[in-house]
């Protein structure tokens, strides 16, 4: 599957069925996006330009701006942009596959996060969003990214049955982007953003 077809499977996507907290009711749907928010303030430096990429309808994003952070919502779905200015009309937002993230925000980010995005897409396809992801954040800002490791737990526990990647595929794209994986407690990988190649 294409990243185009990845973002026209998003477009038509029944609100109801994003996520699947919002099964169990909405309040569960927002109280998991606040306690992500509150999971990445532990690594966020206070108050630092964040831009969300895969924001959806703002479930993350809306509680990391509430917390005082200047959040940038970002998707390649018109249609998910769409839903997070109707939740939050005063936050900003760009429309972006994540290849050309760098182009369309004003200045590079202080961090990047993206989570259950790589996990629908094929490893050519997540490697260039990497790519371009990592590209619009400026050296030493973080990365925060769903990318899962063949056969480690994602949060929760599960078991995934979807894209994921070697350790070995891992740390040659981030040799090669300029990504040093940093040890936290987060669910999700952190990277420091370093120079290409080291």
């Amino acid at each position: 599957m294409s990243i185009n077809d990845v973002i026209e499977a998003w477009n038509e996507a029944d609100p109801a069925a994003i996520h699947p907290t919002r099964e169990v009711s909405e309040d569960a749907y927002r109280a998991s996006g606040k306690a992500q928010a509150e999971l990445l303030a532990a690594v966020l430096p206070d108050g630092c330009r964040v831009i969300d990429f895969g924001c959806g309808d703002g479930r993350v994003a809306i509680p990391l701006r509430q917390a005082g952070y200047d959040v940038t919502g970002a998707d390649g779905s018109q249609a998910m942009l769409d839903r997070l200015a109707e939740r939050d009309p005063g936050m900003p937002w760009v429309l972006s596959d994540g290849l050309d993230l760098a182009a369309v925000i004003s200045k590079k980010a202080d961090a990047v996060v993206s989570l259950a995005v790589l996990i629908h897409h094929s490893y050519e396809a997540g490697e260039a969003i990497i790519e371009g992801l990592r590209a619009a954040v400026r050296v030493n800002g973080l990365l925060v990214l769903d990318w899962p490791v063949s056969g480690e737990p994602t949060e929760g526990g599960s078991w995934i049955s979807v894209t994921t990647w070697s350790r070995e595929q891992q740390e040659a794209i981030c040799k090669r982007v300029g990504l040093k994986r940093l040890d936290t407690d987060l669910p999700w990988p952190v990277f420091r953003a370093v120079k290409a190649g080291g």
